[in-house]
């Protein structure tokens, strides 16, 4: 079985929010293909997505839907743009200015695993982090990008989500 064509097994349900940033999209430039390819992919795990959000490059944009999101309780935030090199690629500096503690295996195994696909992954600034009670991952722009990486760390998202939410785990 490819490690992205199939979702793990459901744990259980995840409130999510799904967070795309791109000047051009919020602009009506183009159509967002990463947000609902994110939330087509929740839902096939079992997670609800309950907030969406479309913002620019904008780092207090960002960080204004950030706090939206974990106002609305969502556990598990995905951000889908902004993570690369450019300029305006601001979302790492938003989450980081929110964030209690960043996660750094999960832009580690983003990138490792990304390797396989394009030598491009070098470039990107994927990361995990608690904000608030909400586990927050910046996933890549790419429609593809975001879904595969999405799939390198789901098994480990419904354990991260019940630590940020303070919820009793099995450990």
């Amino acid at each position: 079985m490819s490690e992205t064509s199939s979702p793990s097994p459901v744990r259980h349900d995840i409130r999510t929010a799904i967070i795309t940033v791109s000047d051009r999209a919020s602009r009506g430039e183009y159509e967002d293909l990463a947000g609902p390819a994110l939330a087509d992919a929740c839902a096939q795990r079992g997670w609800t997505v309950t907030a969406e959000f479309l913002v620019p490059d904008d780092q207090p944009r960002i960080e204004e839907a950030l706090r939206a999101a974990t106002s609305q309780g969502c556990g598990l935030i995905l951000t889908t743009g902004g993570t690369g090199i450019a300029e305006r690629d601001v979302t790492p500096e938003a989450v980081r200015r929110l964030m209690r503690v960043e996660v750094p295996g999960f832009g580690e195994i983003m990138r490792a695993r990304s390797m396989a696909i394009t030598p491009n992954a070098l470039l990107s600034r994927s990361l995990a982090a608690v904000v608030e009670h909400s586990l927050v991952i910046a996933l890549p722009g790419k429609p593809s990008g975001a879904v595969e990486s999405l799939s390198f760390v789901a098994d480990a998202i419904p354990h991260a989500v019940k630590l940020a939410q303070r919820l009793p785990t099995s450990c």
